[in-house]
């Protein structure tokens, strides 16, 4: 079944920089936040135990749960959803990454709910990629309705609170929960 709605506003993408802190991290976040679980470089065992520690504490903590994969792997894991560029048709939560025009059509296609346009700002993630900037991020976000658009790439909570609530649903990041404990 389709997540609920509305959707959370604040996302945390797992990734190997967290080591250790992960879990804490996601504990931290606001109640009721999104987690997309990527580990792509885990063996599959390995992969699929730290998913389940994670739904754990997602399932406590009121978070949605989002694994990078297709509709199949996520029903399978027992996901809220799933995270991928394209996909057919599912009941489930598509969240989908966009970069550019063709990425943001494709993911309009299949028809996902929630977009995250990337890099808004610099990133240490892909620190050789080009930045969007406002202008174009405000372009490709205007033409993602009736998706949600979520920020991600440089987004810290200082900037994120700077962003247009009419264009922008909500935010992701890796390094702002790195760095910053939630109470």
């Amino acid at each position: 079944m389709r997540a609920r709605h509305p959707f959370p506003r604040i996302w945390l993408m797992t990734d190997p920089r967290f080591g250790d802190g992960l879990l804490a991290a996601i504990r931290c976040l606001p109640f009721g936040s999104g987690v997309i679980f990527r580990h792509y470089e885990l063996p599959g065992r390995e992969r699929r135990a730290l998913f389940q520690k994670i739904r754990r504490i997602c399932r406590q903590r009121g978070h949605l749960l989002v694994l990078a994969g297709n509709d199949r792997q996520a029903v399978h894991w027992n996901a809220d959803g799933f995270h991928q560029r394209s996909s057919g048709r599912s009941a489930l939560l598509h969240t989908a990454p966009v970069h550019d025009l063709r990425e943001l059509a494709t993911a309009k296609r299949h028809r996902a709910d929630i977009v995250l346009i990337s890099p808004l700002f610099a990133t240490n993630s892909h620190p050789q990629q080009r930045p969007l900037g406002k202008f174009r991020f405000n372009s490709l976000a205007a033409l993602a309705r009736p998706a949600n658009v979520i920020a991600l790439g440089g987004v810290t909570y200082r900037n994120a609170s700077g962003l247009n609530p009419h264009v922008v649903y909500g935010w992701a990041a890796i390094d702002a929960f790195r760095t910053r404990r939630l109470d």
